[in-house]
């Protein structure tokens, strides 16, 4: 090497502790990375989902002599862990990672839509690809979504959204009776059922083929399988409504 000439870049030294979390760094800068974060952070709503339907179902089992099984089953939820755990302890540390992920998710989800955007030459539209409606709304369905799970909160957790006045902390089945005696509220629920069902089809297939568990032999399956899931959420969250409108529970 002449003496003109640059310097040799040197390796960084022995020894030298690499930078936290400098991986998850690049992870998430990549496309992949993202769609891989995307992929699980949706998993974990979407079997929250699951438990949440199959919480909601117990209201089925009515009145009761005493106290309802709704009531009860979120009383455990708020006990769950004592005397080792604060009440509502182990409810705050799950709503806790609910909203990191939930705010992972729709972060990733735009910064990949923008990224898609921006790859397609200036003024060419996105190509026509064949794609299902679940596919196609995505997007959407999950900003709707989004507002439904602000206006749940403050529905049937908070209270603040309490027209009637009747709204009382721990009395899930009577707060769920007094709501769904209306038309209106059971339409806003009975649509947001349809709307998750929907979300959760393309979420599940999505997650799937982000595995890179889809083949030929093993997608009729797996939509099966999406297909059913969906379904048997949406069914589940609307007949609840629906069954105090009717006058069966």
């Amino acid at each position: 090497m002449s003496p003109t000439s640059a310097p040799a870049r040197m390796p960084a030294e022995r020894g030298t502790p690499p930078v936290r979390g400098a991986w998850l760094r690049e992870v998430w800068r990549s496309s992949v990375g993202k769609k891989v974060i995307v992929a699980i952070t949706g998993l974990v709503l979407g079997l929250y989902v699951l438990v949440h339907v199959l919480g909601n179902l117990k209201a089925f089992q009515g009145a009761g002599g005493g106290e309802p099984a709704i009531n009860a089953y979120a009383e455990w939820l708020r006990t769950f862990g004592e005397p080792a755990i604060p009440r509502n302890g182990v409810l705050w540390l799950l709503r806790g990672l609910l909203i990191f992920c939930l705010v992972v998710h729709i972060v990733g989800v735009l910064q990949l839509v923008a990224r898609n955007r921006a790859a397609r030459p200036g003024g060419y539209p996105a190509p026509r690809i064949q794609r299902s409606l679940a596919s196609r709304t995505m997007l959407w369905s999950g900003l709707i979504l989004l507002s439904f799970i602000v206006f749940h909160i403050l529905h049937f957790t908070t209270g603040t959204i309490d027209p009637g006045g009747t709204f009382v902390e721990g009395n899930v089945f009577g707060n769920m009776s007094e709501t769904f005696d209306s038309p209106v509220f059971v339409a806003i629920y009975v649509g947001a059922a349809g709307l998750i069902a929907l979300h959760l089809y393309h979420a599940f297939w999505s997650v799937l083929q982000t595995a890179g568990w889809d083949k030929p032999n093993r997608n009729p399956t797996f939509r099966r399988g999406a297909t059913a899931t969906a379904v048997l959420v949406g069914v589940g969250f609307a007949a609840v409504p629906l069954a105090f409108l009717t006058g069966i529970l």
